[in-house]
C-alpha cells in the first residue's frame, strides 16, 4: 500500500513509487529499507510515515489529520498480514518499533521507542508464543523505560537506578543474570515510578502508545540537541523527519539471538575490514548506549585487541557469513562504505537499516582513492564524496611519537587524532570555557544527545564506558573531534569535580592529552608534529586539480603562512594585509609616531624609517612567491587602532619623539571617531595621507626588483586600493602607485609587471563597477566588509543575535561564515558583470572568509570569478570545493 504519505515496505508491498525512493519524502531510513526489501535482504516488514505530515504536524498545533490516522492503521494492518500477528492481540501480539528518519543522517539526535505494543495482556501473550518468560518481561521493562523517557518526558535514570538497586539486592552483575520474576517485579516498579512521576498510569492501549511515539518523533526534530545538531552540521531546519514502523525482531531470545552495528569497512582508517560491534541477547541500544561492553565482529579484531569474548564471526558463523554477503551486496549496490544496524532472532538474520556511514576525512580519502582503484567509482564521483570541511581533521598538528608521554590509562581508539586541554565533566562548561578561549577534553562517563554543544566546544572527548559504535564515537568522528571511549579505568566524582584513573587524582581543569588513534590518555601536554599530505590526500588532491577551473591563493602576509600556503597547494597571494605588518611590537611606535605627526614633514621622517621594514617583508613573501601573483592591500584599519591608549605607552612615544605627553594626548583625541570601521580608512587615508601609500608601493616595488634580479624571475605585484566607492578615488591612487613604480624601475634599471586594483567591498562600488573599471585592472571581493555594509550588521557584535536569526530560518546559515547569496551575493554578480562589460578579461576574485567556505565557493563558480583566496589551512579544502563546484 502507498498513499501520498504513508508508505509500506516488506511483504508483498510494492516498492516502484518514486516518493518513496526520493530522500526528502521518506527519510534515508525510510528510502533505504524499501529499498533493501525491493532487492530481496531479510527486512521486517513496516511503513514510512512521509516528512511532510511532520512539518504540518508542528505548523498545525501538533495533531494529526483523519486522513493520516486512517492511513496508518490501514499500513499497520499490511504488516499484521505480512507477519501474522495482531496489533494489541493478547494471544498473539505484534510488536513494533518506530523511529525516526531524516533525508540527512543526524545520528542520535532524534527519538526511537522499541517494543511498542506491549501492555499488561500482550507480555503475556508475548511469553506464551515465544516459549519465553524471561524475554517477555525483559522485553516489557524495556518498552517502559524507553517510552517513559522518549514520550512521557519520566528521567530515564530514575528507571537505571531502580535496575542497580535490583541486581545489588540480588547480588548480580549483568542484566543477563535477572529471571522473569526480576523482571515482573522491576516491572511493577517500573510502573509505580510512572505513576509517581508523570501523574498518570503508564498506557495500556497499544493504538495511544503508537501515535504517543509519532509525536514523540515528530516533536524530537524540533529538540534543542537536533537544532543544535543541524546549525553545527549546516542541515536546513526546514526538512523535518519521517517515522519509520516496523515489525519487532528480537535480538534478545536468549543466546542464539543477538544483535549488532557494523561498517563495511573501517570509518576510521577507510581499511578495507568489516568493522563493528555485537552482542548475544540484547537489543539494539545496549550496543550503542554503552550499557555493556559489546564483542568484536570479525576474529581478526577480536585477536588484534586481545580480547576473549568470542566475535560473531566464531560464535554464529552462519550468521555471521550471511551477514558479510549483505555486506558486500549492499557496498556494491550503493557504490559507498554502509553503516548497518542487524538483528539475529533465533539463528535468523533481519536488516534494520543501512546508510552511507559517517566516517573520518582520513577513511574518507582512502575509501574514495580505493574505490575507484576497484571500479566501483570513477575518479568525479571521488571527488564528491568527500565533504571538502571534514579535510580540517587532516591539516592540523599530530602527536610527536618521539615525545615523552605520561599514559594515564587506555580505552577505544574511537576517533582518530590527538588534542590537548582542560579537563571539563560536562557539556555546559565545556561550552563556558571554550567561549573564553580554553581548549577543553569532554569527560564523561558516557555521552548522550544533550552532550552535543559540548563536544562542539571541546577539542577531544574521553568517556569511561561506551565501544566504537557508542554515540561519543559515532558523534566525534562527525565532528572530526578525537575521542577514546571505553577507558573503564576513569571514574568521574560530579560532586567534588575530580577525576581518578587508577590510583591517580585529577581536578576539573587540569590538563590531559588524548590520542584517538591509539586510545591513549596521558597526563599534561603532549608535543605535535605537522601533517604530511601525501598518499590518498594527494591522489584527490590531483584529481581535483585537474578537474577544477578556478584557481586557489591564499590569505597571508608573513613567510610562514606562505611558505604553509605554497605546501597546501596554493598559487598565490589573494590577500596580504599590510596593516598586521605595522603591528609588529618593534614597529608601532614609528606607525604612531607617523599618525600623531602635525604635518606631512613629520609624517615622512617616520615613513622613511618605515620603508625598509616593509621592503624586507614583501622581500620574504615574494621570496616565497616568486612568480605567482601576489594581490597586496594598502593600509586598511582607522588609524584609531594604531593610537596608544594606556599613559605609559604615551610616555614612550614622548621620549621617542622629543614632544610633550599632553599635545600627544590632544592630537590622539583629534584623531578620535565614533564609527571608525566607516570611518578615516582605507582608501580614506590615501586621500588625506599619500605619503602613506607612496610609501607602501615603493616598498613593494623595490622588493619586487631584489627578488627579480636574484632569481630571474618575478612576482606580480597586484596592489589593491580598499573600501574605494568612487572612480576618482582610484583614479588618484593609481596614480600615486603608478609614480612610484616608476621611479623604482628607473632607479633599480629594473622593470617588472603590475596590476592596480581594488576591493569591492561598500555596495556603491559594487554598483559603479563599470566606471570603477574604467581605471581598476582586477576587482578582489572582500565579503566580509561588504556583507556588514549592506547588511548593516557588526561581524563583531553579531554573535549576540545571529544564532537567533539561523535558527528563526532568518538566514539559513550565519552570513558571515556562508556568503549571503540572495543579497551580498547579488552585488558580487552586479559588480563582476558591470566590471566586464567595461573591461573585458578582468581579473575578479574573492578574498573575505568566504573564500574558505564550500557553499560561498559554489557561488564564486556559478558567477564565474577567476580565483578564491582562503587562509593557509582552508586551501585544501578549497581546491577541493572548487573541483565539486565545477563537477556540479
Amino acid at each position: 500500500m502507498s498513499n501520498d504519505t504513508v508508505f509500506t515496505f516488506g511483504g508483498n508491498a510494492p516498492h516502484s513509487n518514486a516518493r518513496q525512493k526520493d530522500k526528502t519524502v521518506v527519510g534515508g531510513k525510510g528510502a533505504n529499507l524499501a529499498e533493501m526489501a525491493s532487492i530481496g535482504l531479510p527486512v521486517p516488514p513496516g511503513f514510512t510515515i512521509a516528512t511532510e505530515e511532520c512539518l504540518k504536524y508542528l505548523d498545525q498545533g501538533a495533531d494529526f489529520s483523519d486522513k493520516l490516522r486512517a492511513d496508518v492503521a490501514e499500513a499497520l494492518a499490511h504488516v499484521e498480514r505480512t507477519v501474522g500477528k495482531g496489533f494489541g492481540d493478547a494471544a498473539d501480539p505484534l510488536l513494533v518499533s518506530v523511529r525516526s528518519g531524516a533525508a540527512v543522517s543526524m545520528p542520535g539526535m532524534m527519538d526511537t521507542v522499541l517494543n511498542l505494543g506491549l501492555n499488561d495482556e500482550t507480555v503475556e501473550g508475548l511469553a506464551a508464543t515465544s516459549g519465553d518468560e524471561r524475554f517477555a518481561w525483559d522485553s516489557y521493562r524495556r518498552f517502559i523505560q524507553m517510552y517513559s523517557d522518549v514520550v512521557l518526558g519520566v528521567d530515564h535514570g530514575l528507571f537505571e537506578e531502580a535496575l542497580e538497586i535490583a541486581k545489588e539486592d540480588n547480588d548480580y552483575y549483568a542484566d543477563t543474570e535477572m529471571s522473569a520474576d526480576d523482571w515482573k517485579s522491576l516491572v511493577a516498579e517500573y510502573k509505580r515510578i510512572v505513576t509517581e512521576e508523570h501523574d498518570a498510569p503508564f498506557p495500556q492501549d497499544p493504538n495511544e502508545q503508537l501515535w504517543g511515539a509519532i509525536r514523540a518523533v515528530f516533536d524530537s526534530w524540533d529538540s534543542e540537541r537536533a537544532k543544535i545538531y543541524r546549525r553545527l552540521n549546516d542541515i536546513p531546519h526546514d526538512m523535518g523527519t519521517a517515522v519509520n514502523v516496523q515489525a519487532m525482531v528480537f535480538g534478545n531470545m536468549g543466546e542464539t539471538s543477538a544483535t549488532g552495528v557494523a561498517f563495511t569497512r573501517d570509518p576510521s582508517t577507510g581499511e578495507r575490514a568489516y568493522y563493528g560491534e555485537w552482542l548475544v541477547n540484547a537489543q539494539g541500544e545496549d550496543v550503542v548506549a554503552g550499557i555493556r561492553t559489546p564483542q568484536y565482529l570479525t576474529k581478526a579484531a577480536r585477536e588484534a585487541a586481545n580480547a576473549k569474548p568470542l566475535s560473531m564471526e566464531e560464535a554464529m558463523p552462519e550468521a555471521y557469513g550471511e551477514l558479510a554477503r549483505v555486506f558486500d551486496l549492499l557496498e556494491r549496490h550503493y557504490r559507498d562504505m554502509q553503516d548497518i544496524e542487524f538483528t539475529v532472532q533465533q539463528g535468523k538474520l533481519w536488516m534494520l537499516q543501512t546508510r552511507s556511514g559517517k566516517r573520518t576525512a582520513k577513511a574518507a580519502l582512502k575509501m574514495a582513492v580505493e574505490m575507484v582503484g576497484e571500479g566501483l567509482i570513477d575518479e568525479k564521483t571521488a571527488i564528491l564524496r568527500v565533504d571538502p570541511m571534514a579535510l580540517d581533521q587532516l591539516l592540523h598538528p599530530t602527536l610527536d611519537p618521539d615525545a615523552p608521554r605520561d599514559v594515564l590509562t587506555s580505552g577505544l581508539p574511537a576517533s582518530p587524532g590527538a588534542a590537548s586541554g582542560k579537563i571539563v565533566l560536562d557539556a555546559d562548561t565545556a561550552e563556558v570555557w571554550a567561549n573564553r578561549g580554553e581548549k577543553v577534553i569532554l569527560v564523561r562517563v558516557e555521552t548522550s544527545p544533550e552532550d552535543i554543544h559540548g563536544m562542539h566546544a571541546a577539542v577531544g572527548i574521553l568517556t569511561a564506558r561506551g565501544g566504537m559504535t557508542s554515540h561519543a564515537a559515532v558523534v566525534a568522528r562527525g565532528m572530526g573531534r578525537p575521542c577514546v571511549s571505553g577507558a573503564s579505568q576513569v571514574s568521574i566524582a560530579r560532586e567534588g569535580r575530580v577525576l581518578t584513573i587508577g590510583n591517580r587524582e585529577l581536578k576539573e581543569g587540569d590538563t590531559i592529552t588524548i590520542d584517538g588513534s591509539n586510545g591513549q590518555v596521558m597526563a599534561g601536554e603532549v608535543a605535535t608534529i605537522e601533517p604530511e599530505l601525501a598518499g590518498d590526500f594527494g591522489v584527490l588532491m590531483e584529481w581535483a586539480d585537474k578537474y577544477r577551473r578556478m584557481r586557489v591563493r591564499t590569505n597571508a602576509e608573513t613567510e610562514a603562512d606562505c611558505r604553509m600556503a605554497r605546501q597546501f597547494g596554493a598559487e598565490g597571494i589573494g590577500l596580504c594585509r599590510t596593516e598586521h605588518m605595522f603591528f609588529d611590537a618593534d614597529r608601532i611606535s614609528l606607525v604612531r609616531q607617523m599618525i600623531l605627526a602635525e604635518n606631512e614633514a613629520g609624517r615622512r621622517a617616520a615613513l622613511d624609517r618605515l620603508l625598509p621594514e616593509q621592503r624586507g617583508d614583501f622581500v620574504k613573501i615574494f621570496e616565497v612567491m616568486v612568480g605567482l601573483p601576489c594581490t597586496i592591500r594598502l593600509l586598511d584599519p582607522p588609524l584609531h587602532e594604531f593610537l596608544p591608549h594606556e599613559d605609559a605607552d604615551f610616555v614612550e612615544l614622548a621620549n621617542a619623539t622629543g614632544r610633550d605627553v599632553d599635545q600627544l594626548k590632544r592630537r590622539a583625541g583629534e584623531l578620535h571617531e565614533f564609527n571608525p570601521m566607516l570611518g578615516h580608512r582605507g582608501c580614506r587615508l590615501g586621500i588625506t595621507y599619500p605619503e602613506i601609500y607612496e610609501m607602501q608601493a615603493r616598498a613593494i616595488f623595490e622588493a619586487a626588483c631584489e627578488v627579480a634580479k636574484a632569481s630571474g624571475e618575478a612576482p606580480v605585484p597586484e596592489i589593491m586600493i580598499p573600501l574605494v566607492a568612487t572612480r576618482r578615488e582610484l583614479e588618484i591612487l593609481k596614480g600615486v602607485v603608478d609614480k612610484a613604480a616608476q621611479e623604482v624601475f628607473a632607479a633599480s634599471g629594473t622593470t617588472i609587471e603590475y596590476l592596480v586594483g581594488t576591493m569591492i567591498e561598500l555596495p556603491r562600488a559594487a554598483l559603479m563597477a563599470g566606471e570603477i573599471a574604467e581605471v581598476g585592472e582586477f576587482f578582489s571581493f572582500g565579503t566580509n566588509d561588504l556583507t556588514q555594509t549592506t547588511l548593516g550588521v557588526s561581524r563583531d557584535d553579531a554573535g549576540r543575535f545571529l544564532t537567533a536569526y539561523v535558527e528563526k530560518g532568518i538566514f539559513a546559515r550565519d552570513p558571515f561564515v556562508s556568503l549571503d547569496v540572495d543579497g551580498v551575493g547579488q552585488l558580487v554578480e552586479i559588480a563582476a558583470e558591470r566590471g566586464r562589460a567595461t573591461r573585458q578579461g578582468i581579473k575578479l576574485g574573492i578574498c573575505g572568509e568566504h573564500g574558505g567556505d564550500p557553499a560561498s565557493i559554489a557561488f564564486c563558480e556559478k558567477t564565474g570569478l577567476d580565483y578564491v583566496s582562503a587562509s593557509p589551512y582552508r586551501v585544501p579544502i578549497a581546491r577541493l570545493a572548487a573541483a565539486q563546484a565545477s563537477l556540479r
